[in-house]
């Protein structure tokens, strides 16, 4: 073909920007491109390539002339129109959670199990795994195939822009209120008797709550009733399923900090073997999509701000043996949240398709 029909659901959000921005970037061969958002966001255009595309609306959208569909809207909306977009011809990978514990659904990171994206042809729909699960299984990758994981236990620190574009914005406004002496946020809506969000890390519409302001916050999405959250969760059953392991044992922590773009997590393997720094290192050097950074001086390891942020690698550093475990390895992984972690993902999901099944 001389190119494909694309799809954008969710296209004025800050995952659909960056996937459009991205299929212009890798040169994707687009015929034409639809921007696809909520009633609500009609009339507006979004850029793609040199060129203004104008937002039409997902409610109504046949897709009976489009061959990829990327969606990022969210879980409610995947719900309602992946499937039709599906039963229109169209092959849906959506970024939300809303397919991805489904059997019948590949659930796919191309550097990781591109074998699975075979499975599409079930229900044609493809899930993109949570932004932390993605980095997380680039770098376990090597070191599963290499030595086998018992068990593994990661805290995440996850940027700000992981709650979307709405909790960025209001983290610039509660640092720059906290700079200019107005007190914590929470104790400002206090005082106007507006109420304000739960400092509780995550409000019930999966905002930040004010106070990840100069904090760090153990708390994203839901408690379950195990003691852990929701989000906590996506790590344990994603990495299940995209690394084949249903009995891998995981534990994982996830904490919201204010940091606008990177999520960054500390990382604990207990291996089969017994695995040296040095062939660690030489394996990740070695793993599609890894960025190695390991020296044991100031500055030798990897930053969400800094290395991570607007770039297209899962960057790994602070490898070392872990002393309370004689099979035990550490290491530390940083990757843009939105970038790697969303988008681009999604999109290397699509160039396998039509390398390999179109």
């Amino acid at each position: 073909m001389d190119g494909y029909n694309v799809a954008v659901a969710g296209a004025t959000g800050l995952v659909g920007e960056t996937i459009m921005q991205i299929l212009s970037e890798r040169e994707f061969p687009v015929r034409s491109l639809h921007a696809l958002a909520s009633e609500k966001s009609l009339g507006k255009s979004v850029p793609f390539r040199d060129s203004q595309t104008r937002v039409q609306a997902l409610e109504d959208f046949n897709f009976s002339e489009v061959q990829i569909a990327l969606f990022s809207a969210g879980a409610d909306p995947a719900r309602e129109h992946a499937p039709r977009a599906a039963a229109q011809g169209a092959v849906v990978i959506d970024n939300s959670s809303a397919f991805r514990y489904n059997d019948d659904v590949p659930l796919v990171v191309p550097e990781v199990n591109a074998e699975s994206l075979a499975g599409f042809r079930a229900r044609g729909i493809v899930a993109n795994p949570n932004c932390s699960t993605i980095q997380l299984v680039v770098a376990l990758k090597p070191l599963h195939d290499a030595a086998g994981i018992e068990r593994m236990s990661v805290a995440t620190y996850q940027a700000i822009s992981g709650a979307g574009r709405q909790a960025m914005e209001e983290l610039v406004r509660h640092t720059a209120g906290m700079m200019a002496g107005q007190g914590r946020p929470e104790e400002a809506a206090e005082d106007s008797g507006s109420g304000g969000a739960k400092p509780n890390g995550e409000g019930a519409n999966g905002a930040i709550a004010p106070s990840v302001a100069f904090n760090v916050v153990p708390h994203i999405d839901a408690f379950q009733e195990n003691g852990y959250t929701r989000e906590e969760m996506k790590i344990v059953w994603e990495t299940r399923k995209i690394l084949n392991d249903p009995a891998l044992r995981i534990s994982a922590t996830a904490v919201r900090v204010p940091v606008f773009y990177g999520h960054s997590e500390a990382v604990s393997v207990e291996l089969r073997r017994r695995v040296a720094v040095e062939e660690a290192l030489e394996l990740f050097r070695g793993a599609r999509g890894v960025i190695v950074m390991s020296q044991d001086r100031p500055g030798g390891y990897p930053t969400a701000g800094v290395e991570a942020a607007r770039s297209d690698g899962v960057f790994v550093g602070r490898v070392r043996e872990d002393i309370s475990h004689e099979q035990g390895l550490n290491f530390w992984v940083v990757a843009d949240n939105v970038r790697k972690g969303a988008a681009l993902n999604a999109v290397q999901i699509a160039e396998l398709l039509i390398r390999d099944y179109f």
